[in-house]
């Protein structure tokens, strides 16, 4: 079976989007993975749809309802679905390339994509969703960051991607950055490409490169630097 995602949200026009084009796209019309945007609003209460309310306690915004949310999420996963549940919040633990390869992985993703100041905190503990965020910043609504998190998982699924190893060279594959790339000109502006990539010499070109993601890690991303045992004066993972 092709791997599916559920995307429940406000504004179901903004699926596929980009994930409509290049590798996703093509691999979403050749049936390598199946995507549905389901509706919030269809469940809204009342003559105008209603989907939120105010806090209690005071405070600015509205919060999207427990029963409205509740039922969008039975509608779509009936019982047995199998697939992780998953609320995009800035306040969810960082997506991370491990946790892509193990949604990959499975049968697939139901995504809440939360709007206004969030959702209430009572369905996100009832149907125990796994809560994630793209990274510490804040956006308009969960959307965005699903297409992101999608994009990630289904370049993973096989078929979808022409040279997988590419995939296993790719910054934090490793825990690592990636490598910097060259290609023709062998000079540019004045500027050559490093002399052990036009060698021939395979060794040498792998060595280099593992010392030049190291070399990124350490100056551009400390926190991953100091996690890998290499860090340490071990191998790396």
């Amino acid at each position: 079976m092709s791997w599916r995602a559920t995307c429940l949200t406000l504004f179901p026009a903004m699926f596929p989007g980009p994930l409509g084009e290049s590798l996703a796209g093509r691999a979403l019309r050749q049936g390598l993975w199946s995507l549905e945007a389901r509706d919030i609003r269809a469940h809204g209460l009342g003559r105008h749809r209603t989907v939120d309310d105010t806090p209690f306690g005071g405070g600015a915004g509205m919060v999207m309802r427990p029963d409205v949310v509740d039922a969008a999420i039975a509608a779509a996963m009936p019982e047995g679905d199998g697939r992780p549940l998953l609320y995009l919040t800035p306040r969810g633990r960082v997506l991370e390339q491990s946790l892509v390869r193990e949604l990959a992985a499975g049968p697939g993703v139901v995504l809440l994509c939360g709007r206004y100041e969030g959702v209430d905190q009572r369905v996100i503990e009832r149907r125990a969703m796994a809560e994630v965020s793209l990274g510490d910043f804040v956006l308009s609504g969960g959307e965005m960051a699903a297409l992101a998190l999608l994009d990630a998982c289904v370049r993973l699924l096989p078929g979808v991607m022409g040279a997988m190893e590419s995939a296993e060279e790719e910054s934090h594959s490793a825990g690592l950055l990636e490598y910097p790339h060259y290609t023709r000109p062998a000079e540019w502006e004045g500027r050559a490409v490093p002399p052990v990539l036009l060698s021939g010499h395979h060794a040498e070109v792998a060595r280099w490169r593992r010392e030049e993601m190291e070399r990124a890690t350490r100056e551009r991303r400390p926190d991953l630097w100091n996690r890998l045992p290499v860090a340490r004066g071990g191998a790396a993972a």
